[in-house]
Parts: structure tokens; C-alpha cells; sequence
């Protein structure tokens, strides 16, 4: 364990981390960079003290449960967390464990400043983690959802619309192959994952289709493609859609585009007008 590292760490890491960032007050009195080391313990859940020790190069080793907290509290990046690990001489986190699946607040104001674009947050297991409205207009109300039931996996595999296909997706063949593919690389990321395992032993029991893909070893990964939805509301919409990393985490973002001046962009700009009004209806 590197006492000194890990406290020079620790002090940069909370001093990067703004009170807003974590539900906080700022303050008018605060004169401290980023949090103070209170705000880090509670939000850990371990004594101020230990906490201040740590930063001061005077702790005990702390547990891994201890630097879990830590790592959450400071929001860490996977990258950071395992350097954390590392400098208190600790085998990074558990094996089992699935990506964080809290979504950066940079990355939710991106969604919310993308008025006229379908865009969504997912991870590896193919997990809605967050949206903006024309996403949730165009394929389904989310927030209406239990969380397992944010799967796109499931969605396709499990409880496919008969009436419409998957989100009304023309050809959602290819759909299905890329989030297969998405799957298959998350088990090599975390290979004991028992969430992930259990995901896959749900889809192989419950669709042909889904056991199929995946007993066929396919791996292909599209990045930008071209899908047409034929959307219940208002009719067909042709988007482009581009699948972007979110960096230091193992998450993507998912743009849907349209060509500005087309049908299908007016149609997009239409069910925006409708999903607004939903929302702004009385219940």
C-alpha cells in the first residue's frame, strides 16, 4: 500500500468532484474545491476519520468494501477505481461485478440538450440506463418500466410487440445481431458475472431465435446503420443511427438522425410535438 499516492489521489479525485455533482448544496461559505472530506465519508458510509487519515497518509489499509465506497463517492471512473485498487494494494473489485450503471451527469445533459434527436444511454447487457423524450416517444415510455424490463435484449427476445415487431423496426434482424454481439463481448469483460449469467439463461429459455444467434458464435458489431420504423403514430421514419462510446465507462450512446428536410424528418419532428403533448397533459 502506497499511503502517500493514495492520499495525493484521494485529495485530487475530491477536489474534482463538484457538491452539485452528487445532490449536494453548494453554499455560499464553501471554500473548499469540490467536496469536503465530511461529504466524502458520509457518502461512502465510513467515519470522517478514517476518511481524513486516508487523505492524510496516516490510515490502515482500508477494505475493499471501504474503497468501494470511496470509489462511489468520488465517482470514479473504472479506469480511476482501479488505480484506486491498486494504490492501497488491493486485486480490483470483484470479479462478478457488472459495469456502474449510474450514467455521468455530463452525459444526461447531452441527452436533455438533443431536443430534435432520439438518443439513449446503454451499457454491455444492452440496459436503457437513460433517455431524452423523442427516445422514449419513438420506442416506448421507459420511466413506465420495471428496470429488468429496460433490456432491449428482452424486448426482442422475450416480449416482442406481434402487432408491430420490435419498436416497429423494418428488418430488426440486424438489430438482434448487434445487441447479441454486444452480449457476447460483455461476457468476456466479466466473465462471472452471475447477473449476466443469469440474463442468459433467462433468453436461452425463452426464445429459439435468441439461442440460435447465440449458439452460432456471430460476432458482428455495427456502429452506423440505417433502420426504417414504422411507427404507429406517425407512419414510416428512416433514421440514421450512430453508436458512440461513452469514455471510462462501459456504456454507449445511441443517436437517431434523420435527414434534415425529408419525411422522415418531419415525421421525427411530428412525434416530438406528440410525445410533448402527452407529457403535458393532466393526469
Amino acid at each position: 500500500m502506497d499511503k502517500h499516492a493514495l492520499a495525493a489521489f484521494l485529495r485530487s479525485r475530491r477536489e474534482q468532484v463538484r457538491p452539485e455533482d452528487v445532490g449536494l448544496p453548494r453554499g455560499s461559505r464553501r471554500r473548499t474545491p469540490g467536496l469536503r472530506r465530511e461529504e466524502v465519508a458520509q457518502l461512502a458510509h465510513i467515519s470522517t476519520d478514517h476518511y481524513s487519515r486516508l487523505e492524510q497518509a496516516r490510515g490502515r489499509h482500508p477494505s475493499r468494501q471501504v474503497l468501494r465506497g470511496i470509489a462511489r463517492a468520488l465517482r470514479l471512473s473504472d479506469q480511476e477505481r482501479a488505480h484506486l485498487f491498486s494504490l492501497a494494494g488491493e486485486l480490483e473489485d470483484d470479479p462478478g461485478r457488472l459495469p456502474s450503471r449510474e450514467v455521468a451527469p455530463s452525459t444526461a445533459a447531452l441527452l436533455d440538450r438533443l431536443a430534435d434527436t432520439p438518443a439513449m444511454v446503454l451499457d454491455d447487457t444492452c440496459q436503457v440506463l437513460a433517455w431524452n423524450p423523442l427516445a422514449a416517444a419513438l420506442f416506448e415510455d421507459f420511466s413506465a418500466l420495471r428496470a429488468a424490463d429496460r433490456n432491449v435484449l428482452r424486448r426482442i427476445f422475450l416480449h416482442p410487440d406481434h402487432d408491430h415487431g420490435v419498436y416497429g423496426i423494418t428488418g430488426h434482424e440486424r438489430l438482434a445481431i448487434n445487441a447479441v454481439s454486444y452480449l457476447r463481448v460483455a461476457t468476456t469483460r466479466y466473465p462471472d458475472s452471475a447477473e449476466l449469467r443469469s440474463l442468459i439463461d433467462e433468453l436461452l429459455a425463452g426464445s429459439a431465435t435468441f439461442a440460435r444467434l447465440w449458439n452460432s458464435q456471430e460476432l458482428r458489431i455495427e456502429h452506423h446503420s440505417r433502420q426504417v420504423f414504422q411507427h404507429p403514430k406517425v407512419g414510416p421514419i428512416e433514421l440514421d443511427f450512430d453508436i458512440l462510446t461513452v469514455p471510462d465507462a462501459d456504456q454507449h450512446l445511441v443517436l437517431f438522425t434523420a435527414e434534415p428536410g425529408s419525411a422522415s424528418y418531419r415525421n421525427l419532428q411530428f412525434l416530438g410535438v406528440i410525445g410533448a403533448q402527452r407529457m403535458d397533459a393532466p393526469t
